[in-house]
């Protein structure tokens, strides 16, 4: 029997942003900056992070996802997001538990718009000929930081990147459901890199991820591309088996 995940989500639902209306209009992001770094986990997480409707990846991984988006209908801001790799029926998502935003505005309309659960914090990115870094520090503490070591050029097409599934209240008939939003933006790519991934520090309880025990580095990359932020297009009911939770809106 394929494993699902067994977690109860009822206290992230409580602190989730509140989406009352499904239609939000699409956002054009160019020059974003995106540093992603994956690295496997420990097995005795593998059900424990994820809720019912979703498939542990074998094996289970954490996507690690910094982002400077310098031009937005809400201005500048740097979005980071841990998640944890998944799958909802076949298609593989990433999990989204809790993010960071350094800027109040952003984190009140991605909220509001796409169901980003995020909390403010001081988000950083600095590239350099030999490293691209990220940090954030929340509460005047380091919660997260990574490295990606000499870059290297390679093709857009080379990377992929999960569409989220992001934690949140939604209103549907006139009652506030708990539900995972579908969100995977279109990227068109200017320039790629990748490199060697190099985790300094991960708090897991920040991220609302306890138990997550970073193990094996896979992967890292660094993009600049051109994203939208596309119209909402599935919903999942976290509660139910993945067969039967996922709606199309």
């Amino acid at each position: 029997m394929p494993l699902t995940g067994t977690r109860n989500l009822s206290a992230l639902v409580g602190a989730a942003p509140l989406v009352s209306a499904l239609d939000a209009a699409q956002w054009d992001l160019p020059g974003a900056q995106i540093l992603q770094i994956m690295f496997e986990i420990g097995d005795e997480a593998m059900t424990s992070l994820l809720p019912p409707a979703l498939h542990p990846t074998i094996p289970p991984t954490l996507v690690f996802t910094v982002t400077r988006f310098p031009e937005s209908p809400v201005g500048p801001f740097v979005l980071a997001e841990t998640r944890v790799g998944c799958r909802s029926g076949a298609r593989p998502r990433g999990f989204l538990a809790r993010g960071y935003c350094d800027s109040p505005a952003a984190l009140k309309a991605l909220g509001e718009r796409w169901g980003y659960p995020l909390q403010l914090a001081e988000v950083t990115l600095a590239k350099r000929y030999d490293r691209i870094h990220a940090e954030v520090r929340a509460v005047s503490k380091t919660i997260l930081d990574m490295t990606l070591l000499n870059p290297e050029p390679v093709s857009g097409n080379d990377l992929q990147y999960l569409a989220s599934l992001n934690t949140a209240q939604v209103v549907r008939g006139g009652s506030t459901l708990p539900r995972l939003i579908q969100v995977d933006p279109e990227y068109a790519f200017r320039s790629a890199d990748r490199g060697k991934p190099q985790l300094g520090s991960f708090d897991a309880d920040a991220w609302q991820l306890a138990g997550a025990r970073p193990v094996h580095p896979v992967s890292a990359s660094f993009a600049v591309a051109d994203v939208t932020m596309p119209v909402i297009r599935y919903l999942v009911d976290p509660a139910k088996p993945p067969l039967e939770s996922v709606e199309r809106l």
